[in-house]
């Protein structure tokens, strides 16, 4: 039997979270490493290049390529990313492309309105909050925008590598610059940090729901004791284990000390129509088909997504994006039926 192999464009350039071990050895390239690899992708989809042909195209040897993309090389970060961004350079001037499309800057939409003030009342309470936002709705852009603009903040995201209390505490002192090589002493370093400001400092943990039950317990310790601000973010299932009936798992105290739960699995309307009309669409019929991208699965990261392939496909005829780049760009990224 023959087997099947997928041909789609957008296959096997799915970004996934890197590993423990990278993130840790590789701490002051990390921010640098997933802009070059999100533009890499990017420029990939749009030109159906396999990574066999990335990896001929950019002269990385095939078995370091595949490494550096998944997030789990341990060799020297910084040449390799420099290897990559001047392959995007040579790209994009070959094709005469001054840039990549990007997403808008951040935009006040009323869900993240909602999450500002979610995360405000933790902060000024150092009380324990959930925020449970579906995909693509802006909650992490939110939250690194709240974690720029007010003083004692402090962003970190936790994977299925960092899920138990020893890798989030990992992850948190890195967040905290909390430099402690013993792990008996680490919890109380973190809280420590915590609560130095003497109350009005914020750990805001994303991508909640990877975390087990023991760590979200410990998330509540550092609130309890420090006098600190906790924001669980993440989705649906961050919370819904507090109201499960698990045998021999109780959450009685954990529920109790959730002061605020902030519940959105749809996007707003007028969320929609503000992100289409940042990214300068004001034609009716793309705005309708953009409006039912908006409405699936993704919400605004399936615009955000969507435009960025059309716009790299306008660009390269020196045009603006029209109706039916869009709908090329969402047929092409094979990711679901518009109907």
């Amino acid at each position: 039997m023959n087997k099947h192999i997928d041909t789609r464009p957008y296959s096997g350039w799915e970004q996934s979270e890197p590993e423990l071990p990278f993130l840790e050895k590789h701490a002051d390239d990390i921010d640098d490493w997933r802009e070059i690899r999100s533009q890499v992708a990017e420029i990939a989809i749009a030109n159906s290049w396999t990574k066999a042909e990335v990896t001929r195209r950019s002269g990385m040897k095939e078995g370091t390529f595949s490494q550096w993309f998944s997030g789990t090389y341990l060799g020297r970060l910084d040449n390799m990313n420099r290897q990559m961004r001047n392959w995007i350079s040579a790209v994009l001037d070959a094709a005469a492309m001054p840039t990549i499309p990007t997403s808008p800057a951040f935009i006040k939409t009323r869900i993240a309105a909602e999450i500002t003030q979610t995360l405000q009342w933790a902060q000024l309470t150092a009380d324990l909050v959930m925020i449970t936002v579906a995909a693509g709705n802006g909650k992490t852009a939110t939250c690194r925008h709240y974690r720029a603009t007010h003083p004692n903040v402090y962003h970190a995201t936790v994977s299925p590598h960092t899920k138990t209390v020893h890798g989030m505490l990992v992850e948190l002192a890195a967040e905290l610059d909390v430099l402690e090589n013993n792990p008996a002493r680490l919890t109380r370093a973190i809280g420590g940090k915590l609560g130095r400001m003497g109350g009005g400092s914020l750990l805001i943990v994303d991508e909640a729901q990877n975390l087990v039950d023991d760590a979200i317990n410990q998330l509540r310790h550092f609130s309890d004791i420090y006098q600190c601000g906790i924001a669980l973010v993440g989705n649906e299932e961050v919370y819904s284990r507090f109201v499960a009936q698990v045998k021999g798992r109780s959450y009685a105290q954990l529920k109790r000390r959730v002061g605020k739960h902030l519940k959105r699995q749809k996007p707003f309307a007028e969320d929609i129509a503000a992100y289409i009309s940042a990214w300068g669409v004001t034609d009716p019929d793309s705005i309708k088909l953009l409006t039912g991208i908006g409405l699936k699965g993704g919400a605004l990261g399936q615009i955000d997504k969507t435009m960025k392939l059309a716009s790299m496909l306008a660009i390269g005829e020196d045009r603006n994006v029209t109706v039916k780049d869009i709908e090329a760009a969402w047929k092409n990224r094979d990711v679901e039926d518009m109907a």
